[in-house]
């Protein structure tokens, strides 16, 4: 075992899970390895959104396929299968559930209190970690006073209070990096120091998605940049192997500057030995890469080095394993697999089999907090007089999307008055946030008539963005439009059964436009490809764009309510980026609960304001949520079929054009 042991937490978390621990099979390099030789086993998490227990809160009930309890649990018979091992995290573990923002919110971090993800992983016994995007996303101030209580080094080099004229001047927000002084055994049972270098990289795309946290506050350098300025040193420190833990994802191997996705060229960089990634939500290896540039899914590496991504929110467990082989003082890297170990899995009837059990220690250890959460999320704040569900929002004007943007208009209507912009048309941008995709064909809004609770407003809102109003001129509105309709493949009329949506094409930069009315001609291509990025100028979705019956003109102009992410930016879409004229203090979330509390009962019925144009003798399928059976006769402005069972536990439907 790793001799990285440092509390009695950690100990008797070993204790508990290693029962019976010489009933498991040794690693190949482990029980291999001679006597010059060691095996040391990586061992990640990544994008755990605070799912410490397994438990899906939105829904108020127990969830298989996630929670850092249930990972957990395989961390000690993935330890007892080698000789040596160290555990990282990879970051977004402060934000994406109601007990982040519970935390946030409304109990607040005082100096020396523990935040429930920090006790966990101090619980579990973690090695190092480093910081993901949404770590920003409650502000610098809560982000130090919740990673202040970890038993282990937080380190990001590409964040900084100060730059310098280089990355190794800056005075960074945490540690740059960090040389874990362990002794590994080798295949002889000998004892021998090595120093292990870990360093962290987050997005530098953080200082426009929280940029009322970031900006004047810290800088953000490119990620590949930064680390060809560190490896040096921490090569001159001492270190024998180094693992980059890149909070960022596998995407092109051209190294363009600033990229969100750097993890291919991170991995060339000369030094790293070891990758670990994340962001995405996706798992590495997989066939998912299958087709990338310098990437071996079978061999699990990148630019030849081991690499691997473990899911989210507790999904995997991704592992590294590295023969290692030392000459004179040094050690060097002989051979390495990598793979990823799933907590549950889908059977052909849909039903999920969980793979582990809970381990309590995790468990007991944020009881408490655990307990809280659920209070805060059940707590009444009005009613709805119908049915809020999002199985349909990808294809028809949806009741889940319609009371988000009701609320971030009646807002931003209150917040203009007597500003230069009063007067002005307000419409509202809202897109569908659970929408079934990789969350599963469980992963929907579906609130029932009655009463609404903070857990359904955090359902109908996942992110805690807060409000903002642009101010845009008709053309940009129809091109926020076109962006939006790159959610649909193009559908050549007369076709029976083509498949409607883009998978690529994440349902969060779908948005809806309320305030005006507009049909969405499947028939022509798409003006902008699905990362935003403008490949047909002449190409045009979307027709009958009209505002008060009338047709929107280029140089009308409007007033947009939106979201922080999109207002500045986020999902490149035409009319944002340097037209704000209002920056509200207030979440989404809570002008949604505003609103529901003053208006008591909502009536959050679409309106049909959005539709396809029609296409003759032509007919499209898509999938959703197989509940989505008990509201089909209930959607405004298309007509939808049954169409049986679709792929993965989803339900497929038929619209006829």
């Amino acid at each position: 075992m790793s001799k990285s042991l440092k509390s009695l937490s950690r100990r008797q978390f070993l204790a508990s899970t290693t029962a019976g621990a010489a009933m498991i099979t040794l690693h190949p390099y482990s029980a291999a390895a001679a006597t010059n030789q060691a095996h040391l086993r990586i061992m990640e998490t990544t994008d755990i959104h605070v799912h410490v227990h397994p438990y899906d809160y939105y829904a108020d009930k127990p969830r298989d396929t996630v929670g850092l309890s249930r990972a957990a649990s395989i961390i000690g018979d993935i330890r007892a299968e080698a000789t040596n091992s160290i555990l990282v995290d990879n970051g977004d573990f402060l934000q994406g559930n109601p007990m982040g923002d519970y935390i946030a919110y409304e109990r607040g971090m005082k100096e020396g209190d523990m935040h429930p993800i920090i006790t966990a992983f101090n619980t579990i016994g973690y090695d190092a970690a480093t910081i993901g995007n949404h770590e920003f996303n409650y502000g610098l101030d809560f982000l130090m006073k919740s990673t202040a209580g970890a038993d282990f080094p937080i380190v990001l080099a590409n964040i900084a209070k100060e730059q310098g004229a280089t990355a190794r001047e800056d005075t960074t927000l945490f540690k740059p990096y960090s040389i874990l002084e362990r002794e590994l055994t080798d295949g002889n049972g000998d004892t021998h120091p090595i120093k292990i270098g870990v360093i962290g990289f987050t997005p530098p795309q953080v200082m426009n998605w929280d940029r009322r946290h970031m900006e004047g506050n810290v800088q953000a350098r490119d990620i590949v940049e930064t680390a060809k300025a560190y490896i040096p040193e921490m090569k001159e420190q001492g270190a024998d192997i180094i693992i980059a833990l890149s909070h960022s994802g596998i995407g092109s191997a051209d190294d363009t500057g600033g990229m969100e996705n750097a993890a291919v060229p991170l991995a060339a960089v000369d030094g790293i030995d070891a990758l670990v990634t994340g962001h995405s939500h996706l798992v590495f290896p997989s066939a998912t890469y299958a087709d990338f540039a310098a990437v071996d899914v079978d061999k699990g590496t990148i630019h030849g080095k081991p690499a691997v991504m473990g899911g989210f929110w507790g999904s995997h467990l991704g592992v590294i394993d590295l023969l290692l082989e030392r000459e004179g003082n040094e050690w060097r890297v002989v051979t390495t697999t990598s793979e990823s170990r799933p907590i549950s899995k889908r059977n052909e009837d849909r039903s999920i089999t969980p793979l582990v059990e809970d381990t309590q220690a995790v468990l007991d250890a944020t009881a408490t907090d655990h307990a809280e959460t659920l209070a805060y999320v059940r707590r009444a704040v009005g009613k709805t007089s119908a049915p809020l569900h999002s199985y349909f929002a990808l294809v028809a004007d949806d009741p889940s999307v319609q009371i988000v943007s009701i609320a971030q208009k009646w807002y931003i209507e209150q917040m203009l008055e007597g500003t230069e912009h009063a007067g002005l048309p307000i419409l509202s941008a809202a897109a569908p946030f659970k929408a079934g995709g990789r969350g599963g064909p469980e992963y929907y809004t579906d609130v029932a008539v009655g009463d609404v609770a903070i857990k359904n407003v955090s359902d109908l809102y996942l992110y805690p963005n807060t409000v903002r109003a642009v101010r845009v001129t008709g053309a940009q509105v129809k091109g926020w439009l076109e962006r939006s309709a790159g959610m649909f493949n193009q559908i050549e009329a007369g076709s029976a059964d083509a498949l409607l949506l883009n998978p690529s094409f994440p349902s969060y930069n779908f948005d809806v436009m309320d305030g005006v009315t507009y049909q969405i001609d499947l028939s022509q291509p798409s003006r902008f490809d699905p990362k935003g990025v403008l490949v047909d100028a002449a190409a045009t979705r979307i027709v009958n764009l009209q505002y008060n019956g009338a047709p929107v003109e280029d140089d009308m102009e409007f007033i947009i309510a939106t979201n922080n992410y999109r207002a500045s930016g986020g999902g490149s879409f035409p009319g944002t980026g340097d037209t704000i004229v209002f920056e509200a203090p207030d979440t989404n979330r809570d002008v949604i609960v505003r609103y529901i509390v003053e208006q008591g009962t909502i009536d959050p019925k679409a309106d049909a304001n959005w539709s396809f144009a029609p296409l003759e003798g032509t007919s499209v399928l898509f999938e959703t949520g197989p509940k989505a059976r008990d509201y089909i006769g209930d959607v405004k402005g298309v007509t939808i079929e049954d169409a049986g069972d679709g792929a993965d536990g989803f339900a497929a439907f038929r619209i006829q054009l």
